[in-house]
């Protein structure tokens, strides 16, 4: 799919999409709050000065984590330029950027930690991705990379969302793994798997990497 297909896609959904969901959908709060909270956990025990969100839409997900950890700095990337925007103005104390995870605007071994939470499913080529990623981490940082399970239970949930509430992101998983896959693209990265757990009723997977 081309970049102008995706962008049609990203102009479907609201730029404030998270921040209207997890405030008037319960299906979404329940899946978003989980999400985060289980991030938090995960990172707390981290010892790391900055942080990147790869695939930050409109910055919901890295507020939320960047307001436990005040100390720190956070930064997001979005090829969404609208969503970049909105980011901007909201949270001003976190870095935003247009930029394609497939081509990311920093400095090799700049990053202590990364996230990134359903994105790769999107991505145009996702070894890329983990290359990008693996390039601006720094020798021994850590990578926390989440995406849909693509289990079974999985797919009947989203065909029934993807026809329903959440139908605008009708074709919008480029790359609908299932979660042997990604770990095979992963190992073929050159990442090192520390940690690899189920959550959502294992309707998520959460990798945590190493460089």
């Amino acid at each position: 799919m081309t970049k102008n297909s995706m962008y049609k896609i990203w102009s479907r959904v609201p730029v404030n999409y998270y921040q209207i969901g997890v405030k008037n959908n319960f299906l979404q709060r329940t899946w978003h709050g989980e999400k985060i909270q289980n991030a938090k956990k995960m990172i707390e025990q981290l010892d790391f000065s900055n942080c990147l969100d790869v695939g930050c839409a409109s910055g919901y997900m890295i507020s939320m984590l960047a307001k436990d950890f005040p100390d720190k700095k956070f930064y997001g990337i979005d090829a969404y330029d609208r969503a970049i925007a909105f980011a901007k103005k909201k949270y001003r104390n976190i870095s935003f950027k247009v930029a394609s995870a497939e081509s990311l605007p920093f400095k090799n071994n700049f990053f202590d930690l990364v996230i990134c939470y359903e994105t790769i499913e999107h991505a145009n080529k996702p070894e890329m991705l983990l290359m990008e990623i693996k390039r601006v981490l720094r020798r021994n940082g850590i990578l926390i990379l989440a995406m849909d399970s693509g289990n079974f239970l999985f797919r009947i949930v989203w065909n029934i969302w993807e026809k329903t509430k959440g139908r605008v992101w009708s074709g919008a998983h480029l790359h609908p793994f299932h979660h042997d896959e990604l770990e095979k693209l992963i190992i073929k990265s050159g990442l090192k798997i520390q940690k690899k757990v189920f959550t959502h009723f294992r309707m998520e997977v959460v990798f945590i990497l190493q460089k």
